[in-house]
């Protein structure tokens, strides 16, 4: 629990700092940008949470030496190396507000690489009989690896739309990783999940539900290369983990992914670009908007806030089977066909949801 408050209270501190502060790096950090299709704050807001999340899970890293030994120390402060060039890149595009693909992918890769490299983390295993035995082959697995954890840093960054959204997605996740990997005696995955899971804390103290910070790109790719890495290491270094525990641990930010591909493919839209039908943002337009309805200014920003929780729920439904049954295959499969058509039935839903007349909340014209 040290590491936990440890990040949390660093977390907490640089945010304060940065939303104290922010006339002096607005111009550098925050999000001006009040019209795009994923747009929801009405002011510019600094949208370099990442810097905290680092910060944070950094501040653990002596503490870990002191207490764990050289030897524990040594595989965090390597996940730490390997996550840097995925941090770098995103706040790269934090700061010049473009986005970078070329360059996100490069250094997406190179952390994925030097992960392998440093720790030896990879996908050895998937709990399919045909399959596992050509996974023990580094050529095959090496590719998997790169193309598994470069995808969920994609999704959770895609899910990053709303106050609070992705980052307690990823503290839902990560709690579940803590727990296993206290349950199986995996120390090094516990410690960095705990260490994540407090920066993440920190973080939402200022994100959710006022909104004086954002994420951004920096934090969200932080989030998904630690979920991802740590679900890796937990099936790969405890064979008694089902592969499809780290599956289904991360069904919502990878049924989202894949279901958006799936849509913008289908009307021949970049699958690149951003577009307003996510299941989030479906939530926040047709249920939100009449429950809180009106144009004010302190009500459209509740409405921001008030989306995540649908969504925080809606995840929680694929974690909690997850840590329960992390250990059954069978079940797990169940769990992850039951949760994808759940998904499509609740999308369909909500699509041919119309607000009841009167529901809409009708203000006077002005004179």
């Amino acid at each position: 629990m040290l590491y936990l408050f440890v990040a949390l209270a660093v977390s907490f501190i640089v945010c304060l700092l940065l939303v104290r502060y922010v006339h002096t790096h607005s111009h550098l950090t925050s999000d001006s940008d009040l019209t795009g299709a994923q747009k929801f704050h009405d002011t510019p807001v600094p949208r370099v949470g990442g810097v905290a999340l680092i910060t944070g899970v950094l501040a653990t890293l002596p503490f870990v030496f002191a207490l764990e030994g050289e030897a524990l120390g040594s595989v965090t402060g390597y996940a730490l190396l390997a996550l840097l060039p995925v941090f770098g890149g995103g706040l790269l595009e934090d700061v010049l507000k473009i986005g970078l693909i070329k360059t996100r992918l490069l250094t997406m890769f190179a952390g994925v690489g030097l992960m392998i490299w440093l720790l030896g983390w990879r996908i050895e295993r998937v709990d399919v009989r045909w399959l596992d035995p050509w996974l023990m082959a580094p050529w095959l697995s090496i590719p998997l690896t790169l193309f598994a954890v470069v995808g969920v840093i994609n999704a959770v960054n895609l899910i990053d739309g709303y106050n609070g959204l992705a980052s307690a997605v990823g503290m839902i996740i990560l709690a579940s990783l803590a727990y296993i990997g206290l349950k199986v005696g995996d120390r090094q995955v516990t410690i960095f999940a705990m260490a994540l899971l407090g920066a993440c804390a920190g973080f939402m103290f200022w994100n959710w539900p006022r909104g004086l910070i954002f994420l951004g790109d920096s934090g969200a790719y932080t989030i998904g290369f630690g979920i991802a890495t740590l679900a890796i290491a937990l099936v790969m270094r405890n064979p008694g983990v089902s592969a499809w525990y780290a599956l289904v641990l991360m069904l919502y930010p990878i049924v989202e992914t894949v279901f958006t591909i799936n849509r913008r493919l289908h009307r021949k839209d970049n699958p690149g670009l951003p577009d307003a039908a996510h299941l989030h943002q479906l939530i926040y337009k047709r249920m939100m908007r009449w429950a809180v309805g009106s144009v004010d200014l302190g009500e459209r920003k509740m409405r921001n806030s008030m989306t995540s929780p649908y969504l925080w729920l809606f995840s929680s439904l694929s974690v909690i089977p997850a840590s329960l049954w992390w250990n059954n295959a069978l079940v797990l499969q169940l769990v992850a066909a039951l949760f994808v058509l759940g998904y499509l039935w609740l999308y369909r839903s909500i699509t041919r949801f119309r607000t009841p007349r009167w529901l809409i909340v009708r203000r006077p014209p002005r004179r």
